[in-house]
């Protein structure tokens, strides 16, 4: 066992047992603790496992790894490595970086931005809705996505890889990790009350089609600020810059360990 020693030393931990040879590393942690890892061995032929823990971990939800360390851990003999794409967000400014489920820019990057580490801690995944809630009457600034499908001006947008957002809800429906592409979903409107709406729609699986909202399976897409205001990225939970960025599908990036069932 490995353990961590701060923000950044997981990736560093996973490039030095790619280096060594290891056939297999197993992530215990959440998805921001996976996100370093992967980008540790992200092209290599080592494979990934994902242990669930943290404060949510998307991956093992998606995985049908459950929550469940110890029934995990029981199981994960019995789990066989696939070979599927990665997320690759490149900033205009800095470095690109590999995402595993998600990428999201605008109003659920903010509240990344916001939520407060200390509630973080001490309440986990209840900290998001605090923030959230806490956004619920600003004015948000807005972006422009263009795809091969053309541009559309919203306030959040959301690359997945996934079908589950934050371990508890669906917003992307139809979603494979298999599959080498993001299922976007963007979502217009200046006001975050609006948003209220949304969530009902996601809660209730009416989401799609409502009106404001826009779903589309892509392999890439460009994001930039409407008006020059600092928009802000989200890569797997974590704070990942601002626009102006582009996503794409890196192929055949990562072996990932997964349950028979997956």
């Amino acid at each position: 066992m490995l353990p961590t020693t701060g923000k950044g030393s997981a990736g560093e931990l996973a490039r030095q047992c790619v280096d060594n040879g290891a056939t297999a590393i197993y992530a215990m942690g959440g998805d921001g603790t996976v996100n370093e890892i992967v980008n540790g061995m992200a092209g290599s032929k080592t494979a990934l496992g994902v242990l669930p823990g943290g404060t949510a971990n998307c991956l093992a939800v998606e995985l049908g790894i459950g929550t469940d360390l110890l029934k995990a851990a029981h199981r994960a003999h019995t789990w066989a490595p696939q070979r599927i794409a990665l997320g690759l967000c490149t900033p205009e400014l800095g470095a690109s970086r590999y995402f595993v489920a998600m990428a999201g820019a605008g109003f659920d990057a903010q509240i990344v931005r916001d939520v407060d580490s200390k509630i973080k801690r001490k309440l986990g995944k209840v900290a998001y809705w605090i923030a959230g809630f806490g956004a619920s009457l600003r004015v948000l600034p807005e972006l422009h996505v263009k795809t091969v499908n053309g541009e559309a001006k919203v306030s959040f947008a959301l690359a997945s890889r996934v079908r589950n957002y934050g371990g508890d809800l669906e917003i992307a429906k139809t979603i494979r990790l298999q599959q080498p592409q993001f299922e976007t979903v963007l979502f217009e409107g200046r006001y975050a009350v609006r948003y209220m709406k949304y969530l009902a729609g996601v809660l209730v699986n009416q989401h799609r089609g409502m009106s404001g909202v826009h779903v589309q399976l892509v392999d890439s897409l460009d994001l930039r600020a409407d008006n020059g205001s600092p928009i802000y990225i989200q890569l797997d939970g974590e704070e990942f810059g601002q626009l102006p960025a582009r996503l794409e599908i890196a192929h055949d990036a990562l072996s990932i360990l997964m349950p028979p069932t997956s």
